[in-house]
């Protein structure tokens, strides 16, 4: 049952004054269910809870967190289809969707339940006292990863299920051992209040501290912007664009105390076609990139918005087949009017660019809330001298770059802004011939592809998903996979502490039987 209320802990709590509702964009109606924003009250009830959590949170085994969030993954399962009902109701985004979307966020809560009962991820490193040690004697010294602190984590547009109630910044941040506080995207509060009650019965099924997480509703930035400023957050997670995420990375700046905040962002996910695969496999490369370019509606942040190739009959071949399969693809529903309504206002600016040509665009009558796709040109300097061009249009959009040769195309890439991905399509051994443009892209981009296309992002431990800013606030760490616990812990050190006080992963007898990097050798060994 839906009640529109937040989870201050375990307990339903409506004492806002301010109520919204969700939209079906597929219906173009509203949906039934009237959800109460949460009051300043609420968020500091909420925070103060969080707080208190921790201090009991972030000292239970990597075995019993483990318990939670394979509870949590048991649980969103048991809601079945009336969760699949909700999502696709509230996101315009099919039941294949959904039913794909969830696998994959049940998958991400039960990777980190295998990573953090395995115990290796605190890093423990262990250098023993040498007492004899001339001219000064050696202490002892041991370190390991340790909780940050509650966490603030905002639901994504895009991803009901992947990016947000329970996706991956939640499943990182509780199984690092800190309490998470959701700011529950507006357009899917409905979908979050049915997957923070199943967060709230695993934890309670598996004994967790009450306030080990909450949920608040915002339909604005009001509540976003005090959870960021309150003095008991330590640290932010964040998928969304780039006004967005650099809007919260100033306020946390700005406190007394600044804050992390973890903000993966916008992205034209460049698309570097070498002379003979385009020479050779134009008619294959259309096809794969009319596709992707229009999956989801181009709803996705490794969307590819940029494709650069040098001028040749190759290239030509190319951008006519492009253009001729576009508009064979059937249009999307996106997520919402306010979506589609930002896709034609950034889409209007794109094409009113000096120089900018449109390829191929969709003409005939949509569906109400759907997009129609569009794929455009520019020459090289056109695009070197114009960096409104450089900027994402989210939705199916996407542009050719058309170099006049190899060394403005290098040139090109170096001028872009950080990125999640880069694809390098090639013929064979053909790359071999242009490792400048491959170190080029490499510098600009979190993940380099080789003849694919980077819509799909893989859950394990080897994705980084992430990238040079504005692609995300730090590019040392990835927002998918089980690495990305890492963002919300801190490595803290013990000085010559007595053995039977220290954390298990540290003390000499290894109860965990973790490796550990012990006088600079790693060993499952006792001390």
């Amino acid at each position: 049952m839906i009640t529109g209320k937040n989870y201050i802990g375990n307990q339903l709590s409506a004492n806002g004054n301010k109520v919204f509702k969700t939209f079906n964009p597929l219906l173009n109606i509203e949906n039934q269910w009237e959800i109460t924003e949460a009051s300043t009250d609420e968020v500091n009830q909420a925070v103060e809870l969080a707080a208190e959590a921790f201090k009991t949170y972030s000292k239970i085994s990597g075995v019993k967190k483990a318990e939670f969030l394979r509870a949590i993954a048991e649980e969103i399962e048991t809601l079945g289809d009336e969760l699949l009902e909700v999502y696709s109701s509230e996101s315009g985004l099919p039941k294949g969707r959904a039913v794909g979307e969830r696998g994959r966020t049940l998958g991400q809560l039960r990777a980190f339940a295998d990573h953090i009962e395995e115990g290796n991820w605190v890093a423990a490193s262990i250098d023993t006292a040498q007492p004899e040690r001339k001219p000064l004697p050696k202490v002892d010294l041991r370190k390991m990863n340790v909780a940050l602190g509650p966490v603030v984590v905002f639901g994504a547009s895009n991803f009901p299920f992947a990016f947000s109630t329970a996706g991956g910044d939640t499943a990182a941040a509780l199984a690092a051992g800190c309490p998470v506080i959701v700011k529950s995207h507006p357009m899917h509060a409905a979908t979050g209040e049915m997957v923070s009650s199943a967060i709230i019965k695993a934890a309670e099924k598996t004994g967790m501290p009450n306030g080990v997480f909450s949920n608040l509703n915002s339909s604005g930035i009001e509540i976003g912007q005090a959870l960021v400023q309150h003095s008991k957050v330590k640290a932010v997670g964040f998928t969304g664009s780039i006004r967005g995420g650099r809007a919260l990375f100033d306020l946390a700046a700005k406190r007394k105390e600044p804050i992390p905040v973890f903000a993966e962002m916008g992205s034209v996910n460049p698309v570097v076609i070498l002379p003979e695969a385009l020479q050779k496999k134009y008619k294959t490369l259309a096809k794969t990139y009319s596709n992707s370019i229009t999956m989801g509606a181009g709803q996705f942040c490794t969307n590819p918005g940029l494709i650069i190739g040098v001028k040749s009959e190759g290239l030509t071949n190319f951008v006519n087949a492009l253009a001729e399969d576009i508009i064979k693809e059937e249009p999307s529903c996106m997520l919402h009017p306010n979506i589609i309504g930002a896709y034609e206002t950034n889409k209007t600016a794109a094409l009113s660019q000096k120089g900018l040509k449109v390829l191929a665009g969709y003409e005939d009558d949509v569906k109400v809330n759907h997009a129609k796709q569009v794929v455009t040109a520019v020459e090289g300097d056109i695009f070197l001298n114009n960096p409104t061009l450089h900027h994402e249009v989210f939705g199916p959009f996407s542009l050719v770059v058309q170099c006049d040769n190899i060394n403005q195309l290098e040139q090109i890439i170096s001028n872009l802004e950080g990125q999640l991905t880069g694809t390098i399509i090639s013929d064979g051994n053909e790359i071999g011939k242009y490792t400048t443009v491959v170190n080029a892209l490499q510098s600009r981009v979190g993940r380099i592809i080789f003849n694919g296309v980077p819509t799909g992002v893989e859950v394990c431990p080897s994705m980084l998903h992430g990238g040079p800013y504005p692609a995300s606030t730090d590019s040392r760490f990835t927002a998918v996979g089980v690495d990305s616990i890492k963002r919300f812990v801190r490595p803290f050190s013990f000085q010559d502490w007595p053995n039977e006080l220290l954390p298990e992963e540290l003390k000499n007898e290894n109860p965990l039987g973790i490796s550990r990097l012990v006088n600079g050798k790693n060993s499952k060994d006792k001390i």
